[in-house]
């Protein structure tokens, strides 16, 4: 492999562990501090890379309008959804909530057939993003696989920021640590619970909404997205952003270059990678005991 070609590669593997850091960074949150096995998580992200689908026409290249529109309607439909269904699961126990979580994602799936048809559907990258830059003679990159790597970025800081130094990320993480004491405290647990669930799935529609020019949109494309954003949850260590971040660039990195060197055994990689840490780590990279 020359140097442009692993280049590439690398730059791959970042993006695409990026984007997962955005649907698991909020899958994490859910889990760690409200208890609930969400499967209908990855469904998030269907609708997200829908809504880029649906919003493309009025919008145009004002793209980044159509993000932050995109954005505002998840956290609304999130905290709504928490409101009328999700705030019903939290006595209940693991199973029913599997079962009332995959139950949604048939609501979801049959909700998107109707609307917008069974169809394989494309959206295009703003053409102030088109093109790429060289990598050596022969190879180019992308720029909007730049600016997905960069939005990412961004968001993960800012993130970052809004949990470890602001009074609601405060809130946050001791509501992950004893949500008795938080409660007892007088703090507000339900709203908690629905910001937390709103951003939740605000970051999983802006994953889904960026991700959506890179490759097409189809039906029942959060499934895959689900399977590994659980994996990453498990080797980030259950609630915890920050390992969320470095499994999500293990499992791009480990990915990619399996695809690469080991196609055929590909598919494996990740799974052998979580193997591997919860050997080493049963809670996780960056778990607390």
């Amino acid at each position: 492999m020359d140097l442009p070609t692993f280049l590439v590669q690398c730059l791959n593997a970042v993006q695409y562990g990026l984007l997962l850091f955005l649907v698991a960074s909020g899958l994490t949150l859910i889990f760690g501090i409200m208890g609930v096995i969400n499967l209908a998580h990855g469904s998030f992200y269907m609708i997200g890379a829908y809504m880029a689908f649906v919003l493309a026409p009025y919008f145009g290249d004002w793209y980044l309008t159509k993000l932050a529109v995109g954005v505002v309607l998840a956290a609304i439909f999130g905290y709504v959804l928490e409101w009328v269904f999700f705030s019903y699961l939290y006595q209940r126990e693991h199973l029913q909530q599997v079962l009332m979580t995959y139950a949604l994602i048939l609501v979801f799936e049959e909700a998107r057939s109707l609307i917008v048809g069974n169809d394989v559907h494309g959206v295009q990258a703003p053409s102030w993003l088109a093109g790429g830059f060289k990598l050596g003679e022969l190879m180019s990159y992308p720029w909007y696989r730049v600016f997905a790597s960069v939005a990412c970025i961004v968001l993960a800081i800012a993130l970052y920021f809004v949990v470890n130094r602001t009074k609601l990320g405060m809130m946050i993480r001791a509501g992950a640590s004893n949500r008795d004491m938080v409660r007892g405290l007088g703090i507000d647990i339900q709203r908690l619970y629905r910001i937390v669930f709103a951003g939740g799935v605000a970051l999983a529609a802006l994953a889904g909404m960026i991700a959506a020019p890179l490759s097409s949109v189809y039906p029942n494309m959060g499934a895959s997205v689900l399977i590994i954003s659980f994996v990453v949850v498990v080797i980030g260590g259950i609630g915890s952003i920050t390992g969320a971040l470095i499994a999500s660039l293990l499992v791009g990195f480990v990915d990619t270059f399996g695809k690469v060197f080991v196609p055929e055994f590909s598919g494996v990689g990740v799974y052998l990678l979580m193997a591997i840490i919860l050997i080493w780590r049963p809670e996780g990279l960056m778990k607390r005991a």
